[in-house]
């Protein structure tokens, strides 16, 4: 019961961030409308509390969202399980379809993670203090690929599953015309092999945006991209790295 209500709780949280501040609602729109247009498909992966899928619909989307944690699906469902433009699949996303164990944060359910890698970057680093994932669940895996094979291709892919950018780009083998995939300065490497893989999928253009600013800076190549990545300060934590075909 109390890991029940640690999970609710830090949920709740998240929901109060993410969809607390209409402004912030208005920027991830302004960010998302230069990749997704009206009655384009996109899929979610990792999609949390949601907050990404509303941006989605409103730019007149059908979405697929993609979630293996059974307390952040559950809150998907609660806020669009009726509704005929999104897809929910309760699954994680790697490079071969299967189980994994997932590592629960119970108190912070939407930096749950599939890497042990990414847990022990983790750990002793600045602004990670405190975070601990403490339960272990078996999740079912899917691919992007076998994704696609079941919804259609989509116009944009949004990635954050904590560390598993790599995994999760190594079961995409077909072209879509533009991804996002989160990176963190605890872990360069994994953001950088996400980049070369876009690269060899034929990604030619690549951004970024630090935080939850939603602000793209200038478009580069994959090598300026990744040099940009690597002088980063720590302080910057995270963000979303945008790539496309054209």
């Amino acid at each position: 019961m109390l890991e029940m209500l640690r999970t609710a709780r830090g949920v709740l949280r998240s929901l109060g961030v993410y969809y607390g501040r209409k402004s912030r609602s208005a920027e991830k729109d302004a960010l998302y409308r230069e990749f997704v247009k009206p009655g384009d498909l996109v899929f979610d992966v990792g999609a949390h509390v949601g907050d990404r899928v509303a941006s989605f619909k409103r730019l007149g989307a059908r979405v697929v969202a993609v979630e293996p944690q059974p307390a952040l699906v559950f809150t998907l469902k609660t806020l669009y399980g009726r509704d005929r433009n999104v897809t929910i699949e309760g699954k994680a996303v790697g490079r071969s379809a299967g189980t994994l164990a997932m590592k629960i944060n119970v108190d912070n359910p939407t930096i749950s993670t599939a890497s042990d890698a990414f847990i022990d970057a983790s750990r002793g680093a600045a602004g990670w203090e405190g975070q601990v994932w403490g339960k272990s669940i078996e999740v079912p895996v899917t691919t992007l690929d076998a994704l696609i094979t079941a919804h259609g291709i989509p116009a944009f892919v949004k990635i954050d599953v904590e560390g598993f950018e790599e995994e999760a780009l190594a079961g995409l083998t077909r072209p879509v015309a533009a991804l996002s995939f989160e990176f963190t300065t605890i872990q360069r490497g994994v953001a950088k092999a996400c980049i070369a893989r876009c690269a060899a999928l034929g990604f030619a253009r690549y951004n970024a945006a630090i935080g939850e600013s939603q602000e793209l800076g200038q478009w580069r190549s994959a090598e300026d991209i990744a040099r940009w990545l690597d002088a980063l300060p720590h302080e910057a934590n995270s963000g979303d790295i945008y790539a496309r075909m054209a």
